[in-house]
């Protein structure tokens, strides 16, 4: 496997300005990286809250318990990157690249991954009530415990999925 080289030190400390700010002192501008490249970025915990992150290269990037909440990650490449228990919620990935991400524990409530691709992807005990998954390829994914209650699961390739211990009520499939 190879490994994309982590991001230079002048942008790691952007990044982390950007990231790490305190939302009680300061703009609450939305941060815009669209199309960016932040490969390898690491940012656990950041506050991406919002941010446009649309198109972007999040590839192998260190995202965990990072606040994602209502961001824009259409078409973003995030495959392999480390999202465990981060925030989600209400987030835009529609044909987000997700394979083989790690998304243990994730809060994906309402979130929208409709035609995204998390194959292969780990999501044991993710919460996704309530997300849409229609079309998206799920083949291969660890939905082990995850919560798919009232999510939308039409047309979504659930071949080799594990989704054993799931809670599937009232999903649409």
């Amino acid at each position: 496997m190879v490994f994309p080289e982590d991001p230079a030190s002048d942008i790691q400390a952007a990044l982390n300005a950007l990231g790490y700010r305190n939302p009680l002192y300061g703009s609450n501008a939305r941060i815009d990286l669209h199309g960016a490249y932040l490969s390898g970025a690491y940012l656990p915990g950041a506050n991406l809250a919002d941010a446009n992150l649309r198109g972007a290269h999040l590839n192998y990037a260190m995202l965990e318990r990072a606040n994602l909440h209502g961001a824009i990650l259409e078409r973003a490449n995030l495959s392999a990157a480390t999202l465990q228990r981060a925030n989600l919620r209400g987030a835009n990935l529609y044909f987000a690249d997700l394979s083989v991400a790690y998304l243990g524990g994730a809060d994906l409530r309402s979130a929208n991954l409709s035609r995204a691709n998390p194959s292969r992807a780990n999501l044991e005990d993710a919460n996704l009530t309530s997300a849409d998954l229609g079309g998206a390829n799920l083949y291969g994914a660890n939905l082990s415990r995850a919560n798919l209650k009232d999510a939308n699961l039409t047309g979504a390739d659930l071949r080799r999925a594990n989704l054993h211990g799931a809670n599937r009520d009232d999903a649409k499939r």
